[in-house]
């Protein structure tokens, strides 16, 4: 299903034109009286919508043209056209939106939220709008203004509160399957999971989101693997929950191999809150903790929680720790 998710994609937007200005005059028997024809109506807005029930931009996929009504034109007894009818464009939480110079028009971070990208063009003036006491009947009208089409960068961020980050394999996916009601795939092989899945967790009354990631190897930050194309996801996230396995040959050199891509990346990201979790727990006794403990007690990582999907040790101590964590941030 890597074909449905989409998460960056260019499409053409063109605002409504202005209507145009109507020439129109008063007629009565036997003489043409004063100018009345109206201005022309706006043309309509190209806006962006966000949607929290949708996670790509599949639907844009093949509808890469959207442009808005244009206005309508004046009428006479000096009356106004009709504006036209804005334009919605419905994107994912998270959405960044670039012209195609990849500078950032507005993004997108709240359900229902609503940002003019392209106004539409203003309506003409019809001859009324002329009238004078020396020019009682003039024969003009302006045509309303023409919009320009652009072509803008849809990108998305997705906005977790938990990225779990790790090593292809590591056991991220099941452990989203086991705290979540979600149900990503999950197999003994590398890159099982090829696109960001989303859980919620939930507590009481509330809850969080969990992102989980593609794996992450290393040189990813420089395309390798499948990484690099996702990376992007983590900036959004508040807490990074790092994977690593308990048979791992060498957790340390993991560990420190997933910071390094991390701040190739974007450095910023070491910044963020992050917590440490051993899983497959079940597999290691206590004096093997204890001995990977004092390996990252010495890289001054402390908050280390042994996991273990299969049997779910450390499952309550986890939701816990990243709810406080959570709270905490907001």
């Amino acid at each position: 299903m890597k074909e449905n998710f989409i998460d960056i994609i260019k499409i053409y937007c063109k605002s409504g034109d202005g209507g145009k200005g109507a020439i129109h005059f008063h007629r009565e028997k036997y003489n043409i009286g004063r100018s009345d024809g109206g201005s022309g109506g706006k043309g309509g807005d190209i806006i962006m919508r966000g949607n929290s029930h949708i996670h790509t931009f599949l639907h844009l996929k093949y509808k890469r043209h959207w442009m808005a009504h244009p206005g309508y034109p004046g009428k006479r007894n000096n009356l106004t056209g009709a504006n036209g009818k804005n334009l919605f464009i419905e994107v994912p939480i998270g959405t960044i939106v670039k012209d195609i110079n990849q500078d950032i028009l507005t993004e997108i971070t709240k359900n229902s939220q609503e940002k003019i990208l392209f106004r539409g063009g203003i309506g003409g003036k019809g001859n009324a709008f002329f009238n004078s006491s020396t020019r009682r009947s003039p024969y003009y009208a302006q045509p309303g203004i023409k919009t320009k089409g652009n072509w803008i960068i849809l990108e998305l961020k997705i906005l977790a509160d938990v990225g779990l980050i790790g090593f292809p394999n590591t056991g991220k996916s099941t452990l989203l399957s086991k705290m979540t009601k979600a149900r990503p795939k999950i197999g003994n092989f590398c890159f099982t999971t090829t696109i960001p899945n989303l859980g919620i967790v939930k507590m009481n009354y509330d809850s969080f989101t969990i992102a989980d990631l593609p794996g992450i190897i290393e040189n990813a930050s420089a395309g390798k693997g499948l990484g690099h194309g996702f990376l992007r996801h983590v900036e959004r996230n508040f807490i990074l929950l790092f994977l690593i396995s308990a048979d791992a040959e060498n957790q340390e050199m993991e560990y420190l191999t997933l910071l390094n891509e991390l701040k190739k990346f974007n450095p910023k990201l070491l910044s963020k809150k992050r917590l440490l979790a051993i899983s497959k727990s079940d597999l290691i006794d206590n004096r093997i903790k204890n001995k990977i403990k004092e390996k990252f007690f010495s890289l001054k990582e402390e908050n280390i929680i042994f996991i273990s999907s299969f049997t779910r040790e450390g499952f309550f101590q986890l939701r816990t720790k990243l709810w406080n964590y959570i709270k905490e941030y907001k």
